[in-house]
Order: C-alpha cells, then sequence, then structure tokens
C-alpha cells in the first residue's frame, strides 16, 4: 500500500477486529500507529493494544468515526443497533465497512444514514495470512472503495466480490468452516492417540494433513474428487477409511452443518 495509507478505524476490538488489525500491519502496509480501535470493554482495549504495535484505543465509537478513512464495523449483529445510535454523526468520506453476518446493506444504510457500506464476511484464518474473504458494494461505494476495500483484505488472504444474496452462504461456507475443520483436526488428532500416537505428534500430523490436501487443491486444480482418487488405491487403506466415512454420513453432515449455518447468517439479517 502507498505511503498515504489510510487511517482504519474498528468499531469493537474482539478477536475479528485483531485477526484483521494483525494482517493490515503484517502484510498490507498499514501503521499500526494508523489504527484506532472502540470497545466498551477495558480488557479488550488492553488487549488490542498490546497485540498491534502503536494502535491506540478508546472508549468511544465517534472518536473512531472522526478520526478515520476507514471504519470496520466489528460488533456482534445483535449490538449494530447500538453501534449506530452511538454516533452523533457519520462524515460522508468515511467507508465504512461491516464484517457482521447477516447485516444486510439495506439495514446498515438506514442503521448509519450512509450508503458508502461494504459488507465483508471474513473468517478467522486473516490472523495467518490465510483468510476466505467474500464483499458485497452498496450503491455510494466507489471504484476507489472497492480497489481500497481488496487491497485491505487481501492482506489477510484471498478477497472476491459477489452478490450480496450470497454472503448467507459465504457466512455458512468460510466464515463458520474453520470451526468445523478445526472438529475434524481434533477427532483425526483423537484417533491417532486412540491407536498409539503421542497427543503432540498426533496433532501435528493431523493439522499438517488437512493444511496440505487443502494447499493440493489450491495449487493443482484438480477437483477433490481427482485428488482423493489418486491416494485410494483398490482394497486399500484409504478406501476402507472412505467406506466408512460414507457410512457415517460425512458428507451429508459437512453439508447440514454448512447449510444450518446459512439459515443461522439469514435469520440474525431478519432480526
Amino acid at each position: 500500500m502507498s505511503t498515504n495509507s489510510p487511517r482504519v478505524g474498528f468499531l469493537g476490538a474482539g478477536q475479528m477486529a485483531l485477526a484483521m488489525a494483525h494482517g493490515f500491519v503484517a502484510r498490507g502496509g498499514i501503521a499500526g500507529s494508523s489504527i484506532l480501535a472502540a470497545d466498551p470493554f477495558a480488557q479488550a482495549r488492553t488487549r488490542f493494544e498490546k497485540e498491534i504495535s502503536g494502535a491506540k484505543t478508546t472508549e468511544s465509537n465517534q472518536e473512531v468515526i472522526d478520526q478515520s478513512d476507514v471504519v470496520i464495523v466489528a460488533v456482534k449483529p445483535q449490538m449494530m443497533a447500538d453501534a449506530a445510535k452511538s454516533l452523533d454523526k457519520m462524515p460522508s468520506e468515511c467507508l465504512l465497512i461491516s464484517i457482521a453476518a447477516g447485516v444486510t446493506l439495506e439495514r446498515l444504510t438506514s442503521l448509519f444514514s450512509t450508503d458508502r457500506i461494504i459488507r465483508v464476511m471474513p473468517n478467522t484464518p486473516c490472523l495467518v495470512g490465510l483468510a476466505a474473504c467474500a464483499f458485497s458494494a452498496n450503491e455510494g461505494v466507489t471504484a476507489e472503495d472497492i480497489t481500497l476495500t481488496k487491497t485491505l483484505l487481501e492482506a489477510t488472504g484471498i478477497a472476491v466480490q459477489v452478490p450480496e444474496k450470497q454472503l448467507d452462504a459465504v457466512t455458512g461456507l468460510s466464515g463458520s468452516g474453520p470451526a468445523f475443520v478445526y472438529m475434524m483436526i481434533e477427532a483425526m488428532s483423537d484417533a491417532g492417540v486412540r491407536q498409539g500416537l503421542p497427543r503432540m505428534v498426533a496433532l501435528q500430523l493431523a493439522a499438517q494433513t488437512v493444511k496440505g490436501a487443502a494447499e493440493m487443491v489450491l495449487a493443482t486444480g484438480q477437483h477433490p474428487a481427482a485428488l482423493k482418487d489418486n491416494v485410494t488405491s483398490p482394497g486399500g487403506t484409504t478406501i476402507a477409511g472412505v467406506h466408512t466415512l460414507e457410512n457415517q454420513g460425512f458428507r451429508g453432515a459437512v453439508i447440514d452443518a454448512i447449510s444450518a449455518a446459512t439459515e443461522r447468517s439469514k435469520e440474525l439479517g431478519k432480526d
């Protein structure tokens, strides 16, 4: 990012704000001193300042709005109305980026009295530069705003623009997806321990296996089914395991989990 990098503000200094701020500083060319975060909880403010060197925090949402070029609203969906009510004014020169699941652009425009809003669905791997983000832009957003947003998000991983109607599905897939993958890694590790491996060895092997398999999909461009077939020998160990997963409804469980998360995102939007 250029030397004229934007001043970035956060309404909310929780886990997602921290993860995004880490990415902006580490890979996005944003100085910690250009970041200001607001949070009502002193513990959250202290942690943010400790982890993001040079960043400042405040209790005032309005202070963040007044002193930032880009403001990321990182509060829970249920707290969005309260965040908007805490503001006396919303300067037109401030780009608003919401990462709240389910809260629509229409609702955000009504709450914050501005149409210069981008709605983003990030995920927590942005902490390590491996996020999968999707975003949708409101009608008041300029081409420069979209470029800036994409640049910021790509400092945390990948970023794709989608129609807003697809964001609930993104929430279910990549927003909630890391939790499902963590559960799989934990289960694989437990299985390794059951078969006699030391806990840390099993956990390291399980996590690296998931990471390597994901990278194979991205690097080769091959369909996951083809990659699966490449390691599934006739009468071998892998096909025995695949058969068990199929019997236990593995695919259906994953599909149902993402569908449930998607539906919950839609419910949050209605709330």
